[in-house]
């Protein structure tokens, strides 16, 4: 398991530990400050957990768009999305952000993930003038997210201009060259920057001065939960189809071809799915990953993530899981309880709220 380049500066100060496949900091104190932090201020942010691969050649733009869920084949250059990476079966096997870099495309995903999709694609070059390379060691990354984030990036000299979400933007700072990415993720209301590992600190440094509080795993983590993210490996398995994770932005109906399409459109042209992806708030003990959800002794779902954090100054259990339709059309946002690990639940939609 790798380090990333802020681990190794600041891990004397932090507590430290895995996530996403690489050793980073998990908190610097008080994981419910840095989640406050995120929710109404800013927050500055390891993401050397997550790894790039460049993928250039001749034929990148059609092989690309046929390996991927989303339209990467007509993204502006300097432009990105999420897209699914699936199998024949349109089952999920991984995600990832495709950047339009004009010569080459940027793909960036969990650290624990780049190894099996970098073999998926390689699968797929048959005749293609396609190549793919890791920069994970050469490129790392800082996240700042939160209602304040532009307000500290231009305090730090980072200027984010006007920028569109999944929009790169190339740029130097006290002579370090950067890209600041606008995450096309909208949700998250992020910035990443990317940049050598050998000029995180002081880029993390000057964004602190700026009014960014230090963030750790933990936070991202909870803060993932609210907003109702899945993550490849808890909430996304051998078995999960990109519908039923609720993430319609990871799709495109009229691009093309591509891996998976047939089943995608199936279920597109049916209209539903079996299971959706919600929310849990409970009232009692943490339940376990893998906790069925019951409905009057009914089995009616699955808890897929779960965790204990505070949110405002209050102690809440949440859980995300996936849950029959027709069961969640009956208790989504209604005052009727069901049980999961034990202890009563109510069933919520995405983003959680309280």
């Amino acid at each position: 398991m790798s380090s990333t380049s802020l681990v190794q500066k600041f891990g004397s100060q932090a507590v430290t530990g895995e996530y996403a496949g690489a050793e980073t900091v998990l908190n610097f104190g008080s994981a419910a400050e840095e989640l406050n932090a995120l929710r109404h201020g800013c927050g500055v942010f390891d993401l050397g957990w997550r790894g790039k691969l460049v993928v250039s050649g001749e034929d990148r733009v059609r092989w690309l768009n046929g390996m991927v869920s989303n339209n990467t084949r007509d993204l502006r250059q300097d432009f990105g999305n999420y897209s699914f990476v699936l199998n024949a079966q349109g089952r999920i096997q991984g995600d990832l952000l495709a950047f339009q870099r004009g010569e080459f495309y940027v793909l960036e995903t969990e650290a624990g993930q780049i190894a099996a999709i970098r073999e998926f694609l390689d699968r797929y070059i048959i005749m293609d003038d396609v190549e793919i390379g890791d920069v994970s060691g050469k490129l790392t990354s800082i996240g700042v997210a939160g209602p304040r984030a532009a307000e500290v990036l231009c305090k730090a000299g980072l200027k984010p201009g006007a920028a569109k979400p999944g929009q790169v933007s190339d740029g130097s700072w006290k002579g370090i060259g950067f890209s600041l990415v606008r995450d096309p993720i909208e949700v998250r209301n992020w910035y990443e920057l990317w940049l050598a590992p050998e000029n995180v600190e002081q880029v993390w440094n000057a964004l602190v001065d700026g009014g960014a509080a230090p963030v750790g795993a933990e936070a991202l983590e909870w803060q993932r939960i609210l907003l109702g993210l899945p993550r490849i490996g808890m909430d996304t398995g051998a078995r999960e189809l990109p519908q039923e994770t609720g993430q319609d932005y990871a799709l495109h109906y009229t691009k093309g071809c591509y891996i998976g399409q047939e089943i995608v459109e199936r279920i597109h042209s049916r209209g539903q799915v079996n299971r959706r992806f919600l929310g849990l708030i409970v009232d009692g003990d943490l339940p376990a990953r893998g906790s069925k959800v019951l409905s009057e002794d009914k089995e009616i779902g699955e808890v897929t993530s779960s965790t204990e954090m505070v949110v405002d100054g209050v102690r809440r259990t949440v859980a995300l899981g996936y849950v029959r339709r027709e069961a969640a059309a009956q208790h989504e946002n209604q005052a009727k309880s069901v049980e999961v690990g034990g202890s009563f639940a109510k069933i919520t939609g995405l983003p959680i709220q309280f």
